[in-house]
């Protein structure tokens, strides 16, 4: 695949295989679009990823083949998504990165997670564990923010 980051994201998943019937509504890469765009944008579910597709469905169209101004409903992305091909999709989505790192020079941020080890009271309840968040810049080698955050 000769995708270049101008191309927009939907052309680095034109070839994840589409684990769905012959009578699908919305295309492969526009429905893994809308689903990063609003899991960038803060979604946290799949309801929330169709809410967001639906508040920017006139932006969206402008790039996009909705038909009817319409978009996936939250279970649309979580049926489509509960069948895509895990392989298929890491490998695109690598691709993706690659060519993102190689247009930035490779002046990124990255953000890492953890989970911390015996973060919880009790061993039949995990609730309470702690989680560790941080955010680094590449350019100057610097943490920008560090969080811990109890679930």
């Amino acid at each position: 695949m000769d995708a270049q980051p101008s191309d927009g994201v939907l052309s680095f998943f034109q070839d994840v295989p589409d684990p769905r019937a012959a009578n699908v509504r919305f295309r492969v890469g526009d429905i893994i679009a809308m689903a990063i765009m609003a899991l960038v944008s803060g979604a946290d579910d799949w309801s929330m990823v169709a809410t967001y597709a639906e508040s920017k469905v006139k932006w969206l169209n402008t790039f996009m083949g909705l038909h009817d101004g319409l978009t996936p409903s939250c279970h649309t992305f979580r049926r489509f998504f509960e069948r895509l091909n895990p392989e298929a999709f890491e490998a695109c989505f690598l691709k993706w990165m690659q060519e993102v790192v190689k247009v930035s020079g490779g002046k990124l941020v990255a953000v890492d997670g953890k989970t911390l080890r015996r973060s919880f009271q009790h061993g039949w309840d995990k609730s309470g564990m702690a989680h560790m968040v941080s955010v680094f810049a590449q350019a100057n080698r610097q943490v920008l923010s560090h969080r811990e955050i109890i679930t």
